[in-house]
Formats: structure tokens, C-alpha cells, sequence
């Protein structure tokens, strides 16, 4: 989040404070020149959380107070509001007279600002990766009615596994625009390299405006420098108005032409030549990956746009929402089976089920196939709906006949599940049994036409 351009020096580090409100204070995550942020247990939820805090001793008919108010009411009014993967939950606002303080989901990670120079840059697809779970986050925090305005490397925080990016979540709303608010409201407020000229001018914003500060971060990410840059403000603000950003062909090799243009779309000065919203945005990012227009990191690693992508596009989860799919992604165990895998044997005790998301199983009863399930359809949903043991007891053998990708759950999964998304699975499975008991009824009421 942007401070005023007069602050007051950062003070000499305090002492840890034991307590906030009814948080118990761990350690020290980070400190600026108007507000600290602690990690703290929240002992109600029985899990660590970050605390934002503003700075003790603030003046309070000061400059710098005046717009940390602002700040912290703008993020205070998002209190359980946006409940996104992607983004950080803000769980509580507390208005205490000396020192407001905000309480957050805590996110055990590094800004993606590590990964802005030339000497620690990320493989493409991890870039492209990233861009796509921003946009889809950012489409859904603006149909909230929610506007971030800054966008940029230190307010997007990197779950890593190792030195690679599993994962990326948005903070500091701050600076965000309620369109639901109807408190007056800070203008021309960002991160000066990675503001829109329209945000410049302090019009009126829509989406197009943080899609141009995504892309700028995109920019920094790929290039190891930022589109626009200089020592002073009056020269970025300058290249941001006048100036066309390099290509990236030309700043690093393995950039593709799509890739250059799509970004350099999305900066574009005059916002009606950007991607109209978010959705397209993103799609044109996972249609990057699905081109193969970026190069591999890994050839083996399925990354999660291509699983989300793959979702949306089935049957089973057609009443599904982006918020939904993305814990399906994450919490369900994806498997490559070969032909001839036995996913069920006759007589086997299990508790899991499969959707097919690709390839094809043969269901055999007796030595007889009696039924082939493609991509779309579900197999042994009755370990998740059996109301006792022996329903579990598969009565046939299920093999694959085509190389398969399965989607695989277990009760013990599906109740990690929000009460949201269980539901609708439970939806998806009575459409299954529907459809299955009317093919059932056909073939006793129809014989010869089944056959």
C-alpha cells in the first residue's frame, strides 16, 4: 500500500508486544513507516494469523494518521467479505483508539518482489501460472464490486515447495475502491511504476485498470525490470503517458511472440485496447500454456490453470463456482492410470471415487463388460453416499481401457470440503443416479432399442 510522500522516519524497533487484543504475539513479520505486522495465535480459530497494526504515536492530526485511517477503514470494510483461495482473508478489524489493527489469514511465504530481479527470475510458466490465479482472484474480487489499485510485486505473497511457486496470494486492500462504499474514498493512491495513466489522472477506474498493473508486474517478472522506470517521478510518470514498454523478445530469451503481445496488450495506454475484463485475460493467459507458447519448467508438472481449465470443462462440475473448483483442485488426489489398471476388483472394500477426466473404464460383472465410462462420468460414488459398510463392497471390477486421468476422493477429502462445495457435489451426484436410473429403466422398458 502507498504512503503519503512526507512520512514520518521509521522508529527504532520496539520491544515485542505480548499481547494484541485477545492474540497472542509470536514474532515480528515486517515493519514500514506507518504500520508493523506481527504473527500472533489466534486461540479461538487455533491457528496462527498476521496482524497489522498501525504504528503507536502516531500524531493524530498528522498527514501520515490522516491516510492510514483512510487505509485502514478501506480494508476494515472488507471484513469476510472476500473469501477467495487467492486471496489473503481479512478475519477481524479492531478501531482501538492509539493503535487500529487488522487481523489476516496468515500466509507462510515471500513477496513475489524476490523474484523482480535479473539474477532470481522464475521459469515462464511459473509467471504465466501466477498471472492466471491473479487474474482469476482479481475477477473475482471485482465482482465484489472491489477495485485493488495496487497491484504490484510486494502485495502478491508466493506459497513456495522449494524454489518453486505452488501457489500466490493478493493482500493489502488498503488502497482498494468499494464501488459498495459509500464513504468518501482516497484518489490517486498505487505504486507509481505499476499505475494505469488513467489512475495517473485519478479518473474513473474499472478492472481495465488493475489488468494494466498485473501486466506490469508480469513485465517485471519476465524482464527483471519494470516497463517504465527512472529516479525520478515526474520521468516514470512521463514514460507512462508517452513512452511504448520494450519488448520482451528483446529482454529475455524464450519469450513468444503471443506472450509479448498479450502483455503489452494489457499495457496499453488507452484502456479500451486492453482485454475487455478479467475473464478474457485469463483465458487468453491459460491458452498460453494450453499452446505450449510457453516453455516448460518441467515437463512432467501438470499445473493448476490446466486442472481448473480441465474442471470447468465437465459435466460433474457444471454448477460448480471459480471458488469451488479451486478447492477441488487442490484438495482432490489427481492420478494417471495405465490400460489395463484395476481401479476396482469384485469383493474389494474401499471408501474412494473417481470422475473421469480422461480416457476410459470398462465396468465387468461375471466376466462380462456390462458398461464403458468416458471423461465426465463418475465411478464408485457409493463409498462417498453408502449409508452403511457393506455398500462398499464393490460388486464389479472396473478397468481402465483407455489411458485415464482420474480425479479421486474420499469421504475423509470431501469433508476438508467447505459446506458450499459439498453441497455441490452432492447436487452432482443425484444428477449421476437421475441419469443412471432412467438408462436402467430404458433397458427394461425398451430392451431392443438399448440393444
Amino acid at each position: 500500500m502507498t504512503t503519503p510522500a512526507s512520512v514520518a522516519p521509521i522508529p527504532r524497533l520496539a520491544e515485542l508486544p505480548p499481547q494484541i487484543g485477545k492474540y497472542r504475539v509470536l514474532a515480528r513479520l515486517g515493519e514500514g513507516a506507518t504500520s508493523e505486522v506481527f504473527l500472533a495465535h489466534d486461540a479461538f480459530r487455533g491457528c496462527n494469523v498476521a496482524i497489522k497494526r498501525v504504528r503507536m504515536g502516531l500524531l493524530p492530526d498528522s498527514p501520515e494518521a490522516h491516510f492510514q485511517r483512510r487505509f485502514f477503514a478501506a480494508e476494515a470494510a472488507l471484513v469476510g467479505q472476500l473469501i477467495h483461495p487467492n486471496v489473503v482473508q481479512i478475519l477481524d478489524a479492531v478501531a482501538d483508539d492509539e493503535a487500529p489493527y487488522l487481523v489476516m489469514e496468515y500466509v507462510d511465504g515471500v513477496t513475489l518482489r524476490r523474484f523482480c530481479r535479473a539474477d532470481a527470475l522464475l521459469p515462464l510458466d511459473q509467471i504465466v501460472e501466477i498471472g492466471f490465479k491473479c487474474a482469476m482472484a482479481l475477477a473475482y474480487v471485482y465482482r465484489q464490486g472491489v477495485i485493488h489499485r495496487d497491484v504490484k510485486p510486494a502485495n502478491l505473497l508466493a506459497v513456495m515447495d522449494g524454489d518453486q511457486v505452488v501457489d500466490v496470494k493478493i493482500t493489502d486492500f488498503g488502497s482498494a475502491f468499494n464501488q459498495a462504499s459509500e464513504v468518501t474514498q482516497v484518489y490517486r493512491v498505487g505504486s507509481l511504476a505499476y499505475m494505469s495513466p488513467e489512475q495517473l489522472d485519478g479518473d474513473t477506474l474499472d478492472c481495465r485498470a488493475d489488468i494494466y498493473s498485473l501486466a506490469a508486474v508480469l513485465y517485471h517478472l519476465i524482464a527483471g525490470r519494470p516497463p517504465f522506470d527512472a529516479t525520478r517521478q515526474a520521468a516514470i510518470m512521463h514514460q507512462i503517458y508517452k513512452l511504448e514498454p520494450a519488448s520482451l523478445r528483446t529482454l529475455r530469451e524464450g519469450v513468444s511472440q503471443r506472450l509479448d503481445d498479450l502483455v503489452l496488450q494489457a499495457l496499453a495506454k488507452d484502456r479500451a485496447q486492453r482485454p475487455a475484463d478479467w475473464e478474457q485475460f485469463a483465458a487468453a493467459l491459460s491458452a498460453l500454456v494450453t499452446d505450449h507458447e510457453v516453455p516448460r519448467a518441467s515437463l512432467q508438472r501438470v499445473l493448476d490453470s490446466e486442472r481448473f481449465n480441465l474442471l470447468r470443462s465437465l459435466e460433474f462440475f457444471q454448477g460448480f463456482g471459480d471458488v469451488e473448483l479451486w478447492e477441488v483442485v487442490h484438495r482432490a488426489r489427481w492420478q494417471r492410470l495405465p490400460y489395463g489398471h484395476a481401479i476396482y476388483r469384485k469383493g474389494q472394500e474401499g471408501d474412494d471415487f473417481h470422475i473421469l477426466a480422461g480416457g476410459s473404464v470398462d465396468v465387468y460383472r461375471d466376466g462380462e463388460r456390462v458398461a464403458r465410462l468416458v471423461m465426465g462420468d463418475s465411478v464408485g460414488e457409493m463409498a462417498y453416499l453408502a449409508p452403511n459398510p457393506e455398500l462398499r463392497v464393490h460388486a464389479a471390477e472396473v478397468l481402465v481401457s483407455e489411458p485415464a486421468t482420474t480425479i479421486a476422493f474420499t469421504p475423509q477429502t470431501l469433508s476438508q470440503l467447505s459446506m458450499a462445495t459439498r453441497h455441490l457435489f452432492d447436487g452432482a451426484f443425484i444428477k449421476v443416479l437421475v441419469r443412471r436410473l432412467h438408462a436402467a429403466h430404458e433397458a427394461l422398458a425398451h430392451p431392443r432399442r438399448i440393444l
